[in-house]
């Protein structure tokens, strides 16, 4: 029987987490992405906090009428922004499942544009 889209994605993701850990010196960043937003947070997996986060929900990205890839490079930029604020400049990149792809690589680029090391 075929996997459906979900369990393909959490398989996938398993495999991933299984190689990727933050740390508090270099917390993973993890997206999530809806059909309409876009998440992101920066995690430390040694104490199980979340250091930062920023979404597509926030006022000064939701306010604004762009597409969606364009959203996902406003959160990449809000992220890093952020990451400086808290003196974190070098992150580990999850991409949680979906592919390296569209609005996923979009805001990876968007926050190593503003500084951040994937």
């Amino acid at each position: 029987m075929a996997l459906t889209k979900a369990k393909r994605r959490q398989r996938i993701k398993y495999r991933i987490r299984k190689k990727l850990s933050g740390s508090g010196a270099r917390p993973r960043m993890t997206v999530y992405r809806s059909n309409k937003q876009i998440y992101v947070q920066l995690v430390d997996d040694v104490t199980g906090v979340t250091l930062a986060a920023a979404s597509s929900k926030e006022k000064e990205i939701a306010t604004q009428k762009v597409n969606k890839i364009d959203q996902a490079k406003l959160v990449g930029k809000r992220i890093a922004e952020k990451a400086k604020e808290k003196g974190i400049d070098n992150v580990v990149f999850d991409r949680n499942g979906y592919l390296y792809h569209g609005r996923v690589k979009n805001l990876a680029n968007a926050a190593r544009e503003s500084g951040l090391k994937l």
